[in-house]
């Protein structure tokens, strides 16, 4: 099968469109007409159905856009362990993780990996929805649960707690709730359930709301969280690895948080030996090491 007219398939397929295909090949849409009828002709079958809005594919074309998509993946695996070497690590890395960990934690900490390869290129995507690693819409994930995509290297990083905390200017003020009742009387900052969290953080903050909180300050993430907190607008619910590096956090109610939250970091098998993931990889290892010292020696070791 010719290798060229298969390249020229998945960007059409890929673009849903003859003319927009041909842009990104630098191919006139009439070439790119014809290799894909000379491809259709090859294999007997038909590829694309042709209507107004653009190209559908056909079944036959769907089973051959999976192959070409598999063999893409596998070809920019094998292109990015090449230009990588031991001595210079550079190109874009696309991380994926959730909002109030990529900010609050992970991009605070990216100078340290920056300093060592200057020539790295971080997309860091910072959503609750998943993204679809074997697909290639980022390289590396980090997320609270164990990843259920087949094909991928995964490894757990720590386990989290949700719970409470405030500040000592605002509990000065309004005093330290001794019990789950006394927190009536205070204004608790959190998501809502019904947003994107972790199941154990929606869990925590519906028992909190039983207690007849008369205010409350929702916000959609934990960023926004730890500044209502700051700030001393209230008692925040928020993720326990923040009070490494906020020491004005104080928590509240230590005999109540959440259940444990598992932190993983997968990445696809094609990207094992990529220098860019490794990388990645060991400085995340580094910083949790780090990050776990910091808490044993706030306890006192």
């Amino acid at each position: 099968m010719d290798w060229d007219k298969l390249r020229i398939f998945h960007a059409v397929a890929d673009a849903g469109s003859l003319t927009h295909a041909g842009d990104t090949l630098h191919l006139s849409q009439s070439a790119v007409s014809r290799q894909i009828r000379a491809l259709e002709e090859s294999l007997g079958s038909t590829l694309f159905h042709r209507h107004a809005r653009g190209l559908i594919l056909t079944e036959q074309g769907e089973l051959l856009f999976e192959a070409t998509s598999s063999m893409a993946r596998k070809l920019d695996g094998a292109a990015a362990r090449i230009r990588d070497s031991e001595e210079h690590v550079f190109g874009e890395l696309k991380v994926t993780t959730t909002v109030g960990f990529g900010t609050l934690w992970l991009a605070p900490r990216l100078v340290k990996l920056y300093e060592k390869y200057p020539d790295l290129k971080i997309d860091l995507m910072l959503e609750e929805r998943v993204l679809d690693l074997p697909m290639r819409e980022a390289d590396v994930a980090i997320r609270m649960k164990e990843p259920s995509q087949s094909d991928l290297i995964r490894r757990r990083l720590l386990n989290i707690r949700m719970r409470m905390y405030a500040t000592q200017e605002y509990l000065d003020h309004a005093g330290m709730p001794q019990t789950m009742a006394d927190l009536s009387a205070h204004r608790l900052i959190c998501q809502k359930p019904d947003q994107p969290q972790v199941a154990a953080g929606a869990r925590l903050v519906q028992e909190i709301l039983a207690q007849n909180v008369a205010s409350t300050l929702t916000v959609n993430n934990y960023f926004g969280v730890l500044q209502g907190v700051l700030a001393n607008v209230g008692i925040g619910i928020l993720p326990n690895y923040l009070t490494a590096d906020h020491d004005r956090l104080v928590r509240v109610l230590p005999d109540k948080d959440s259940g444990e939250v598992p932190v993983f970091l997968a990445y696809p098998e094609e990207l094992r030996q990529t220098r860019r993931v490794a990388v990645f990889r060991d400085f995340v290892l580094e910083e949790i090491q780090a990050y776990r010292r910091m808490q044993s020696d706030a306890l006192g070791g």
